[in-house]
């Protein structure tokens, strides 16, 4: 009884659109263009703080410590003389007019660089500040070489503001966020280019770069757009080329991609009306539904097809279309949007937005698929033969021929070099490097390769070390074990720079002693270093202070540590080193958490992986429920799973040993592609049980039939789907260019699979003599 109410679907529904198209037509074209219209309210986020969830720990952690001290922004300049020498008139002019060229820079609340550095001398009982260089052109010789030498013994600008050989120096410039909101990235970053272009211009022996977290949120924006307004208009041309190719009718072709690109455009609305931003890895999505959306179209438009040429006439193909695929397309769209939904498993909201907008895009493509389209062949002037009358791109039969006969060799070669390549797994490593992400054709990366390689790190990881009493940050125990720990951290491996209140103590206590070097030291009383402190901030100019150093009443302070660019596991292994060190050297008072975006950045891989690992569980268990209901039988849902679980394992052993390094991106690939392979299988076992129960044909039999009505709509779809990840994975954002050549990878192994694998196991196990009753 349920056999005749699914097939009574499909065929009533068939006949329905067919006798209803010009209405079904205006309908599907009115709620998209309503859906549509929110295309205008779409966004994209340049913060690259969205990839870290609310509820993230480490993001709590970092935000809490920002709340105690701030959260700055930062542009920086890096200046680069051909001669090698900072320390020369020109340069040092040039420095000095970029430094006051970038208070004019939009937000900015504060600039640092080599010429306005806080020097201290004592005069009388009195503390004097004052620039480093107050005027650069004045500058003899002589007093060239005594700023060098001055600039260069100073622990705060070394290594940060200046290269430990005095080749490359820069200019900081911060802009604070006022209730976590942080300032306009477009406009800043626009400002600052032009400001770079400028001095440039001026100054042709002088290299200028642009750096900092404000340009690298910017990279994350420029990425994004980047994607969008290539990879969509190039999986268009590859997947339309491919569509015509395949189908050989204009008619067609013309209408299975624009009822894909209405499905996007309405998705995109969608997601614009409930007001969601894209980011550099949603801009992905309407490439990847481009590839999958189409995919329906393809099998609906080939059963139709070919029933043309078995002699029927266009409207009455179309309805048997749809008689023929309403269970498999309606399946696998299920399962294709389950496996995007499960994404929500995700620890990344970008990850999520993808899942999400992939799964509305293909929600409504279903719709589109069985209702649009086929209005819309019905009304078109679709060519009733195709020329040559040949059904495929491949000769079926001799596929079948091939897979019946060598079927023994086929099972074991394939389950043995499955078996050979998911060794390839232990050559895999969970690791990241966020910076990574960008190629060198990004600005942003180069000047910050330019940054590491001669005068400062990119990684940070922060510390609040407290006290517990107000006003102990001068208290001389603290002060102690706060140096202890920064000479400690000055010995280990890639780290470029400490910054601690301990040197700016240390240093006043030296000026105040007439420069004597011996006198570099935690002064011994506390009221000595308090005074030192207090006379210190009485005196530095306006606009400046130590709140982004020093908690307000003085109980804490911030401890940051710059590190060359290391990858997710180093950052990792080292905080967990320091934070071993405080346990056995500091009291428990002083006992921080290691925080700061990269941080939180190497952690993230790790937290995702285990999260999508039960979205990926979830989403087996929930695909084996469905197909139980569909098949009503153990082995053959085993039977179904096996050729959906290969092609993820062997496409990670492959890239264990290719590539190796797994991170965020290739995370969520099991879950995804899942969602993606299950529908060629499902496609295919559908034919095969139609042979089996309907027909009563043998195995044998039905896996002939089954490669002949959809085993070229099967490789259609699966080379259309390669094209549109292969596109994806020229993508300048690595996480994009990674996740589309991994989603290749997978679904190429799983044509191979659901094609000399999924039929011999049919063929050996499937040996009843009575047909198996469809429950569907």
């Amino acid at each position: 009884m349920r056999k005749r109410i699914t097939i009574d679907v499909g065929e009533w529904l068939g006949v329905w659109v067919v006798r209803h198209r010009w209405a079904v037509i205006v309908a599907s074209l009115a709620v998209v263009g309503v859906l549509a219209a929110g295309i205008r309210d779409l966004r994209i986020s340049n913060d690259t703080r969205v990839f870290f969830g609310e509820e993230n720990p480490d993001y709590l952690a970092l935000k809490a410590l920002e709340h105690v001290y701030s959260r700055e922004q930062s542009v920086f300049f890096i200046l680069a003389p051909h001669d090698g020498n900072v320390f020369t008139r020109r340069t040092l002019t040039a420095v000095a007019e970029l430094t006051e060229a970038c208070w004019r820079v939009p937000y900015s609340t504060v600039v640092n660089s080599i010429i306005n550095f806080q020097a201290t001398r004592p005069e009388g009982d009195d503390l004097i500040v004052e620039d480093l260089v107050p005027d650069p052109c004045g500058l003899s010789d002589l007093d060239l070489q005594k700023v060098r030498q001055r600039a260069l013994s100073e622990t705060t600008l070394v290594d940060m503001l200046l290269s430990r050989t005095g080749h490359v120096t820069g200019v900081h410039v911060g802009f604070v966020a006022v209730e976590d909101r942080p300032p306009s990235t477009p406009e800043i970053a626009r400002y600052v280019r032009d400001l770079a272009a400028d001095f440039r211009s001026r100054y042709a022996d002088i290299d200028f770069y642009v750096t900092g977290s404000v340009m690298i949120d910017d990279a994350f924006a420029s990425a994004s757009r980047r994607d969008l307004l290539t990879l969509a208009p190039v999986s268009m041309l590859v997947v339309t080329v491919l569509v015509g190719i395949a189908l050989r009718s204009v008619w067609g072709t013309l209408a299975a991609v624009a009822v894909t690109v209405l499905s996007i455009l309405a998705a995109l609305g969608f997601i614009g009306w409930m007001h969601v931003s894209l980011n550099a890895v949603s801009v992905g999505a309407p490439a990847l539904m481009l590839t999958l959306a189409v995919a329906d179209n393809i099998h609906i438009l080939t059963t139709m097809f070919h029933c043309v040429r078995q002699g029927l006439t266009k409207h009455q193909a179309v309805a048997m279309s749809l008689r023929m695929n309403f269970k498999a397309v309606f399946l696998t769209s299920i399962t294709t949007i389950l496996g995007f939904l499960t994404m929500n498993f995700s620890e990344s909201p970008p990850l999520q937005d993808l899942g999400n907008l992939v799964g509305i895009g293909v929600t409504i493509d279903l719709f589109n698929s069985i209702l649009l389209l086929p209005a819309l062949i019905a009304v078109l002037p679709v060519t009733t033969k195709r020329n040559g009358g040949r059904d495929s791109w491949v000769d079926m039969n001799r596929m079948a021929d091939f897979v019946i006969r060598r079927r023994r060799l086929l099972l074991n070669s394939m389950l043995v070099a499955a078996a050979i390549c998911s060794l390839g797994m232990l050559g895999i490593r969970l690791d990241d490097n966020f910076l990574m992400y960008f190629d060198d054709s990004f600005e942003f990366r180069r000047a910050t390769d330019f940054m590491i390689a001669n005068l400062r790190g990119w990684d940070v990881i922060e510390y609040s070390l407290d006290s517990g009493q107000t006003g102990g940050v001068v208290d001389p125990a603290y002060l102690e074990t706060a140096d202890r720990f920064a000479e400690w951290y000055r010995r280990q491996p890639k780290v470029v720079h400490v910054l601690t209140i301990v040197d700016t103590i240390k240093r006043l206590n030296r000026d105040m002693h007439g420069g004597d070097e011996s006198f570099y030291r935690i002064p011994e009383r506390r009221d000595l270093a308090a005074q030192y402190l207090l006379l210190y901030e009485m005196s530095l100019p306006a606009g400046r202070d130590l709140n982004s150093q020093i908690d307000i009443d003085k109980s804490a302070s911030r401890f940051m540590v710059n590190f060359q660019s290391m990858t997710a596991e180093e950052l990792r292994q080292m905080d967990r080193v320091a934070q071993q060190w405080l346990v056995e050297n500091a009291p428990p008072v002083m006992r921080a958490r290691g925080t700061g975006l990269s941080l939180a950045w190497s952690h993230i891989t790790q937290r995702n992986i285990v999260a999508m690992l039960l979205g990926a569980l979830c989403e087996v268990l929930t695909i084996a429920g469905i197909m139980f209901f569909v098949l009503r039988s153990l082995k053959f849902v085993i039977l179904f799973l096996i050729p959906n679980l290969l092609p993820p394992v062997i496409a990670f052993g492959i890239w264990g040993v290719t590539k190796g390094q797994v991170g965020l991106a290739l995370s969520v690939i099991v879950a995804m592609t899942l969602g993606i392979i299950v529908d060629d299988t499902i496609h295919f076992f559908v034919k095969y049980f139609r042979g089996r129960n309907e027909e009563g044909l043998s195995p044998e039999q039905a896996v002939r039939q089954a490669f002949e009505t959809v085993g070229s709509a099967i490789g259609i779809t699966t080379v259309v789907l390669i094209a549109g990840f292969l596109v994806m994975s020229v993508s300048h954002y690595r996480m994009n260019s990674e996740m589309g050549l991994m989603c290749a990878l997978v679904i190429g192994l799983a044509l191979a699979v659901d094609f000399f694998l999924s039929p011999t196991l049919l063929m050996k196990f499937d040996r009843r003599a009575d047909k198996l009753k469809d429950h569907v």
